[in-house]
């Protein structure tokens, strides 16, 4: 009588399927920026943080310099041109809760702050440019809304979750960066490390 081969047990070849899909589907998480980062922390990276989880750039550094167009005018905004400004960097999408729960806290800090000479950018990665204003409509955002349409400036930034951000002091240094949910106290916090 011939042998039937012998057959693996369906709970065997459903659970090698899922260890094999969520293996996939952690490298290509890890690959795309700007997903949302479940690894939150709570506080600001230091310098030490951040090399112990390849957060680049490195806090202390110059932070690096790009060109986005902004969404409202469609001029461009260039970083460096605001060296004498302290400039907070807001890395966001219209789909992300967190991003749209602290808008209105950066649109206070903005406008509280604009004698101080406060400049806040969120970036927007990919969205559409009417997607990005009603959006922006909608919170009553006044502040500037740039467009990183091939995430060029996410990848110069390491962002790995929204919201991201970051907080450049008037000489154009990283003086520190959040990932997650800011609270009104820990941007308030994060401020006073770049206001004059």
């Amino acid at each position: 009588m011939p042998r039937t081969p012998a057959r693996l047990p369906l709970p065997l070849i459903i659970a090698a399927g899922t260890l094999l899909g969520l293996a996939l589907g952690a490298f290509i998480f890890w690959q795309r920026p700007g997903w949302f980062d479940f690894r939150s922390s709570a506080s600001a990276l230091t310098a030490r943080q951040a090399a112990a989880t390849q957060w680049a750039p490195v806090i202390g550094a110059d932070a690096p310099d790009f060109t986005l167009t902004a969404a409202r005018t469609q001029n461009s905004m260039t970083l460096n041109d605001l060296r004498g400004r302290s400039v907070v960097l807001n890395f966001w999408a219209t789909w992300c809760g967190p991003c749209r729960v602290e808008m209105p806290a950066f649109e206070a800090a903005y406008r509280e702050n604009q004698p101080r000479n406060l400049t806040v950018l969120a970036i927007n990665y990919a969205e559409p440019r009417q997607m990005v204003l009603d959006f922006a409509d909608e919170l009553g955002v006044s502040f500037p809304l740039l467009l990183d349409p091939d995430g060029s400036v996410q990848e110069l930034y390491q962002i790995r979750g929204y919201p991201s951000t970051m907080f450049i002091a008037p000489d154009g240094t990283l003086v520190a960066a959040h990932i997650g949910l800011l609270t009104k106290g820990q941007l308030a916090k994060n401020l006073a490390l770049i206001l004059p």
